[in-house]
C-alpha cells in the first residue's frame, strides 16, 4: 500500500489559489483513475478534478469555500500499488449546474416511466422517512413508491368512512386517489366547494393537524442557511470593493426612442438570416460614437498608482445574468463592429456565460461595462461601477407615454438611461454631457449610420 498525494495543479490562468466549490468524494470512499473528485472555482469559472489514481481517500484538503493554494495538497489517496507523492489533474471547464442536469437525465433514464409531477409529489405523512445517506434517486423513487401504492396492496376505507365521503364533493378521479392513498376526504380541508388533487397533496404533506393549510395559503418556511462561496463569493467581494473604494454618483435622463424603435422594426423585418436587433446594439453604437469626445468615461483607473488610463478602444463589458450569477463577458473593439455584428456577439457571448463554456479571456480586460435588465428595467437604476473601470451605463425599460410635441399630446416611446461615474475621475458636468451626446444620436437614429 501506497500513499498519493494529488496536488492542486496550475490551471493556466495566472491564478495562486482556487476556491473548493463541491467535493464529489469523502474520507474513506474507493475511487477510480479518472473520476471526478472536487469541483474548483478561479476566475468566473468552475474547473473539474479528476484522479490521475485509484484507491482510497484518505485525507481531504479542506471544506466547501475553502481557498487551496496552487501546488498545495488537494486529495491523499491510498493506493494498492506504488505512487508517486505528486499528481496533476485532467482539468475540464462546466456550467454551474451542468451536473445537476446530468444527474437528471441519468434518472429519467433509469426511471422512463416515472413522470416529474408523480416524482416530486408530497410523502403521506405516515411514510417513513428515508433512510440517512440515500441518494437523489433514492429518495425520488421513495416518494414515487409512498404517493402511489399497489392498487392491490394499498389501505382501503371502513364502511362509515364511505358513507362519509359520498357527502363530500369530488371528482372521481379525486376519490380514487383518496382511496389508492387510505385518506378520508370529510378530513381534508378546502378552500372550495369540493375537494381536489390539491388539497390531498396538502392533506399529505401536513395531515390534519394545525400544520395544515388549504393549498392556496401562504405558509411559514423554515430558515435555510446558505453558504456564500464560488461565483457569489466572488460577486460579493467585488462589489463591496467597488461601493468601499469608489465614490459613485449617478445620472438619469429620459430619452425618446420612438423613431429608433420605427427603425428596429423596420430592420427585423427585413433581416433575412441576420440576428433579430434588440436596443442594445444600437445603445452600443451611440457609446462608441460619443466616446472619442468623452475619453474620460471609457477608462481604468489604477488607484494605487494614482495613474487613469484613457483607452483609445472600446473593449465593452457586457453584464450577463446566469444561473450561478452575474458574469460580465466582454465584446472586443465593440467601436469597430456594426448593428448586426454587435447583435450576433452578443448572442454568443451570452449563450457562453450561461451554459459556463466562456473562456476566461472573453471575463477579463472590459474597458466600459453596459447592465441591462431588458423588460425587467424598471423607471431608474443606479448601477455599482465594474471596478477599475470609472463608469458603467444602465438603460432601463421602454414604456408608451403621452407627452407634448408644441402644443399637440402624442404617443411617445421612452427610455430612461443611467450612468454611474466613478467622481474621483469623471466630473458631474462630464456624464450629463456624454449621456446628452448619446441621447442626440438614439433620438435621431440616422445618426448611427451616418459617416
Amino acid at each position: 500500500m501506497a500513499r498519493f498525494t494529488f496536488k492542486l495543479p496550475d490551471i493556466g490562468e495566472g491564478i495562486s489559489e482556487a476556491e473548493i466549490v463541491a467535493w464529489h468524494i469523502a474520507v474513506g470512499d474507493r475511487v477510480e483513475e479518472d473520476q471526478q473528485i472536487a469541483d474548483m472555482m478561479t476566475d468566473k469559472a468552475t474547473v473539474e478534478m479528476e484522479s490521475p489514481v485509484s484507491g482510497t481517500v484518505v485525507e481531504l484538503a479542506g471544506e466547501v469555500g475553502d481557498q487551496v493554494s496552487i501546488g498545495a495538497a488537494l486529495v491523499v489517496i491510498e493506493t494498492e500499488g506504488d505512487a508517486e507523492a505528486g499528481g496533476s489533474a485532467t482539468l475540464k471547464v462546466e456550467a454551474d449546474g451542468e451536473k445537476i442536469a446530468e444527474v437528471e437525465e441519468q434518472y429519467e433514464a433509469e426511471n422512463p416511466g416515472v413522470e416529474e409531477e408523480t416524482a416530486t409529489a408530497p410523502q403521506p405523512a405516515t411514510s417513513a422517512p428515508a433512510k440517512a445517506g440515500a441518494q437523489v434517486g433514492d429518495v425520488r423513487g421513495d416518494a414515487q413508491r409512498s404517493v402511489t401504492p399497489d392498487a392491490d396492496t394499498g389501505p382501503r376505507p371502513s364502511p362509515g368512512q364511505e358513507d362519509a365521503e359520498k357527502t363530500v364533493l369530488a371528482s372521481p378521479a379525486v376519490r380514487a386517489r383518496a382511496r389508492d392513498l387510505g385518506i378520508d376526504l370529510a378530513a381534508v380541508k378546502t378552500d372550495s366547494d369540493r375537494v381536489r388533487h390539491a388539497d390531498l397533496d396538502a392533506f399529505l404533506r401536513y395531515g390534519a393537524g394545525e400544520g395544515y393549510h388549504p393549498p392556496h395559503a401562504v405558509r411559514a418556511r423554515p430558515d435555510e442557511a446558505v453558504k456564500i462561496v464560488g461565483l457569489r463569493r466572488r460577486i460579493a467581494e467585488n462589489m463591496a470593493a467597488a461601493k468601499r473604494a469608489i465614490p459613485h454618483f449617478t445620472y438619469v435622463e429620459e430619452i425618446d426612442v420612438t423613431a429608433l424603435e420605427a427603425m428596429r422594426a423596420d430592420l427585423n423585418a427585413n433581416r433575412g438570416n441576420r440576428p433579430k436587433l434588440t436596443m442594445l446594439p444600437f445603445l452600443i453604437v451611440a457609446i462608441c460614437r460619443t466616446i472619442p469626445a468623452f475619453p474620460m468615461i471609457n477608462a481604468r483607473y489604477d488607484d494605487e498608482a494614482g495613474v487613469v488610463t484613457r483607452h483609445g478602444r472600446v473593449h465593452l463589458g457586457m453584464a450577463t445574468q446566469t444561473g450561478a450569477g452575474l458574469m460580465v463577458p466582454v465584446i472586443r473593439d465593440a467601436q469597430d463592429r456594426n448593428v448586426w455584428q454587435l447583435a450576433a456577439e452578443i448572442a454568443r457571448l451570452a449563450e457562453a456565460a450561461r451554459t459556463g463554456k466562456a473562456k476566461s479571456e472573453e471575463l477579463s480586460g472590459s474597458t466600459l461595462t453596459v447592465t441591462s435588465l431588458g423588460p425587467l428595467g424598471g423607471i431608474a437604476t443606479t448601477p455599482v461601477i465594474n471596478r477599475p473601470e470609472v463608469a458603467i451605463i444602465g438603460p432601463n425599460k421602454i414604456v408608451e407615454r403621452p407627452i407634448f410635441q408644441g402644443d399637440d399630446i402624442v404617443r411617445a416611446k421612452l427610455m430612461n438611461l443611467s450612468i454611474s461615474c466613478d467622481h474621483r475621475v469623471v466630473d458631474g458636468w462630464d456624464a450629463a454631457s456624454f449621456v446628452q451626446a448619446v441621447k442626440k444620436l438614439l433620438e435621431t437614429p440616422v445618426l448611427l449610420f451616418a459617416d
